[in-house]
């Protein structure tokens, strides 16, 4: 799913209305029977207190047009018009002047007003600001939307949360709205999915206002959500008289003394990602542990006991994952830095492969077109310096990937793939994924994808979509708190299966024939 920027969604409301002939209040109109059928599905008529707080422009037009049909419909409304600016856009005064014409009258608020009173069994329908927003709000508006997000009140907000910056971070987190739910019209925001300002919103849903189709198919955009369909159309089915030379040799280099471990997990998800054959290479220290608990694998050593010194091997992987466990000795360093300038594999870093990649940039002019690198958050700031915001880090990590031609995965709530100018934002996962070793198994399932042949982009998408998919399978039974790294590699295969589920539908009632005749 395409994440259009604000510009984009602009346009397409200009495309959409001279293309169908429509004027912009009556996509407002459509907008607003979408937002009105979403919650009338849900509540049947019930008596509960609706409070619509708009602004004075389209958001809080659409806000103005809902409170019409829940009028028409019965439920008990009121009604507030934020006055913050004497501007008013055309379609908000023609929604308010048809909600004057049914004999409501909304409370126009002004900065000494005083604030409504809002029970915590109460819904909020948010409307006062859209994504045209680009400066911090006045400071009355802001003690009105803390109230809002005080009164413990379940808030939905229309298109994106009042305060929320749609293309750019916020300049003041007191002044957004704390959603429950978001519709936002046609598609999500990327803000939703940051780890700034992904926690004011709890929950989302896009809703199709039937914008044009063809300017949104065509047009390009910056970011994409990447959800089940997406990944569909890149997955590669095994072959009937394949061999396990057929899906490639996965080599994990890593490890030292006490962390050995991180290559079983990096081998074992490789493995479990569907690659044909895996090496290990470790210190001497883990050639028992490896051949003991993982007798699929083979295992190379170095010839020091407890840290890598020397990397060498005579056999010929189709792809080499390095950096787990393996710690950033001066000697360690020194192998780490000639197998680099020698190297013509295809490579997937992670862990300390990166830390040494962060003290010895000379280093990163070695790297292989299309290098995937998995930097966890500190490990990213080692690598291309602090940021000032999330929009910000989203700049710097295209500029890192541009200029090192390399396939960067940004680990997060919502893990961000970005190569070529372009991030993809995934959609699985959960926080009892924030245990140790997880990003062991995620280097392990990228490394185990790309020697399978799936290009270096498709494999880290594809990658980190399984491995949050196994996550989410894997916290059904676990719970948050008791989920380990190995419950995502033992459910790798329930993610595959998964990608070919159809979901059951569920069986009309005795009563709905009638009903419907």
């Amino acid at each position: 799913m395409k994440l259009f920027s604000a510009k984009q969604i602009y346009k397409a409301d200009q495309i959409t209305t001279k293309k169908q002939g429509i004027a912009g209040e009556e996509l407002m109109e459509r907008a607003s029977l979408q937002l009105f059928n979403w919650m009338h599905l849900r509540m049947q008529g019930a008596p509960v207190k609706i409070h619509l707080f708009c602004g004075i422009g389209n958001n809080g037009g659409d806000g103005i047009a809902l409170a019409r049909h829940l009028l028409e419909h019965g439920y008990n409304i009121a009604v507030y018009v934020v006055n913050y600016s004497e501007k008013r856009s055309e379609d908000f005064l023609i929604n308010l002047a048809r909600l004057k014409e049914r004999k409501c009258w909304p409370n126009f608020m002004n900065s000494d007003d005083e604030l409504p009173v809002i029970g915590k069994d109460d819904i909020i329908v948010d409307g006062i600001f859209g994504i045209g927003i680009n400066r911090t709000p006045d400071a009355w508006v802001i003690k009105l939307i803390q109230h809002l997000n005080n009164s413990q009140a379940f808030i939905l907000s229309i298109d994106i949360p009042s305060g929320l910056f749609s293309d750019q971070s916020p300049k003041d987190f007191d002044a957004i709205i704390k959603s429950n739910y978001v519709l936002s019209f046609q598609a999500p925001k990327l803000t939703f999915f940051l780890p700034e300002s992904g926690p004011y919103v709890e929950q989302w849903e896009a809703l199709d206002i039937g914008l044009d189709v063809d300017y949104l198919s065509s047009t390009e955009t910056a970011y994409e959500l990447i959800g089940k369909n997406e990944v569909l159309t890149v997955y590669r089915p095994r072959e009937k008289y394949a061999h396990k030379g057929t899906y490639g040799h996965v080599l994990i280099l890593g490890g030292s003394y006490g962390k050995i471990g991180a290559v079983c997990l990096s081998s074992k998800a490789a493995l479990h990602a569907g690659c044909g054959l895996v090496t290990a290479y470790s210190p001497a220290v883990g050639y028992s542990i490896l051949q003991t608990s993982l007798p699929e694998i083979m295992v190379l050593t170095d010839k020091d006991e407890k840290i890598i010194t020397d990397i060498t091997f005579e056999i010929d992987p189709t792809i080499i994952g390095v950096g787990m466990g393996m710690g950033t000795d001066d000697k360690t360093i020194i192998a780490f830095g000639s197998f680099l300038k020698s190297n013509e594999k295809p490579l997937v870093l992670d862990a300390d492969a990166i830390n040494i990649l962060s003290k010895h940039k000379d280093l990163l002019k070695h790297l292989p077109k299309d290098t995937i690198l998995t930097p966890h958050p500190k490990e990213l700031e080692r690598l291309i310096g602090k940021w000032k915001n999330d929009f910000d880090k989203l700049n710097k990590v295209k500029k890192f990937s541009d200029q090192h031609q390399c396939v960067v995965v940004i680990k997060g709530a919502n893990s961000i793939v970005v190569q070529n100018g372009k991030g993809y934002v995934n959609t699985t996962g959960n926080p009892g994924m924030a245990t140790a070793g997880s990003g062991d198994v995620l280097t392990g399932i990228i490394s185990g994808l790309r020697a399978q042949g799936y290009s270096a982009l498709n494999a880290a998408v594809f990658g980190v979509y399984l491995h949050g998919k196994a996550g989410d399978i894997a916290v059904e039974k676990t719970g948050y708190q008791s989920m380990v790294a190995t419950d995502l590699i033992s459910n790798l295969g329930n993610a595959y299966l998964d990608l070919f589920h159809i979901p059951e539908q569920p069986q009309p009632s005795e009563a709905e024939p009638e009903a419907q005749q």
